[in-house]
C-alpha cells in the first residue's frame, strides 16, 4: 500500500463575503435558465467546446479518487442511427409493456414517447459509463467504490459546463441500456449510466411548462 502524500492547497482563493453572495446568486440564476431540450438543431459544435466541458467533468470528486467515469463521444451518423434504433426498441417495450400506469401518468405532462429523433439530429451524443471495477496487470479485478455516486457528480458537472458554454442537453436513460456496450464496443467492466444529447436547440424548440421546487421545499436547516 502506497503511503498518502500531501501538497499545499494552492488553488483556493478566498473571496469577500459580498462577492461570494453575488457569485452564488449569479451562478444560481444561470442554472435557472437551463432546460432539458428534446428539439435539437443539426448545427455543428466545435470539438474544443466539448473537450473543455469533459475536462471540467473530469475534475469531479470520486470515491478513493478512482475517477470511474468513461465518456464515449458519438458523432458518426451511422453509430447514432444504431443507438436510436436500439433505444427506440427498448423505449417501445417500456411505454407499451413494462411501465406502470403511475409512471406513464407522470411522463404524460412532459409529452414524451418512444420516438427519439434527436438521437440522430443532435451533433453529439455522449454515452456515460461507470467503470464497475478495474483490471490489474495480472488480470485480477480491482474494486471501485461509490461508482454511481461518483459518475453522477461528474455528470452534473458536465451538464452545468455544457449549459455554461451555451449549449443545451437532454439526459436520456433508455431502460435497459446494455445495448450501449454492444454498439460502442465497451467492456463488461463498464455499465451505462446515461446518454447525454448535446447541441444547439432547434429554432422552433419548445419545452414543457414546469416549475422547480422552492428553497423551502427542498432544504431543511438544523
Amino acid at each position: 500500500m502506497q503511503p498518502a502524500r500531501f501538497v499545499s492547497l494552492s488553488t483556493f482563493t478566498e473571496l469577500d463575503p459580498a462577492e461570494m453572495v453575488g457569485r452564488a446568486r449569479a451562478f444560481r440564476d444561470e442554472l435557472r435558465r437551463r432546460r432539458t431540450v428534446r428539439m435539437f438543431s443539426e448545427r455543428p459544435v466545435a470539438r474544443d467546446v466539448i473537450d473543455a466541458c469533459l475536462e471540467a467533468a473530469g475534475t469531479a470528486p470520486s470515491g478513493a479518487n478512482i475517477q470511474p467515469w468513461r465518456f464515449v463521444v458519438v458523432t458518426d451518423p451511422a453509430v447514432k442511427r444504431q443507438i436510436r434504433v436500439a433505444a427506440e426498441k427498448e423505449e417501445h417495450d417500456f411505454y407499451h409493456h413494462r411501465a406502470p400506469k403511475e409512471w406513464l401518468e407522470a411522463l404524460a405532462r412532459l409529452g414524451t414517447d418512444e420516438h427519439k429523433p434527436y438521437l440522430e439530429v443532435a451533433p453529439y451524443l455522449i454515452a456515460i459509463f461507470g467503470e464497475r471495477f478495474g483490471v490489474a496487470p495480472n488480470g485480477g479485478k480491482i474494486t471501485h467504490y461509490y461508482v454511481s455516486e461518483s459518475v453522477g457528480i461528474a455528470t452534473g458537472f458536465l451538464i452545468a459546463a455544457l449549459h455554461h458554454a451555451g449549449l443545451v442537453t437532454l439526459t436520456h436513460t433508455p431502460s435497459p441500456m446494455g445495448f450501449l456496450n454492444d454498439v460502442l464496443n465497451r467492456p463488461s467492466s463498464e455499465r451505462p449510466f446515461l446518454l447525454l444529447v448535446v447541441g444547439y436547440p432547434a429554432d422552433d424548440a419548445q419545452v414543457p411548462e414546469i416549475e422547480k421546487k422552492s428553497l423551502e421545499e427542498i432544504v431543511t436547516y438544523r
